[in-house]
């Protein structure tokens, strides 16, 4: 009998629903203190999960959603970079 494997399901800070973990973004604060997109999905650190629409992320920063989930003030190139990233793989 094959073994059908469980989709990992993550929680986006902007409208709190649950999705498959691959379709969403994750934003990362390194232990270093920086805070990263992380593509691979992989980075050590604390993690958050965001929805590629435009609609999510303003939600997120709106209601400082992303920032407690990271504990850390979110700089305005971060915002910038993701912004840019979800507008070109949703136009």
């Amino acid at each position: 009998m094959a073994k059908t494997r469980k989709i990992p399901q993550r929680m986006c800070v902007g409208c709190r629903e649950m999705k498959n973990k691959k379709e969403l973004t994750r934003v990362v604060r390194t232990p270093q203190g920086s805070i990263e997109i992380d593509n691979s999905g992989k980075k050590p650190g604390r993690g958050a999960y965001l929805c590629p629409q435009l609609d999510c992320l303003q939600q997120a920063l709106k209601g400082k959603r992303l920032q407690k989930a990271l504990e850390q003030e979110i700089p305005a190139e971060v915002v910038e970079m993701l912004t840019n990233q979800i507008s070109k793989s949703f136009p």
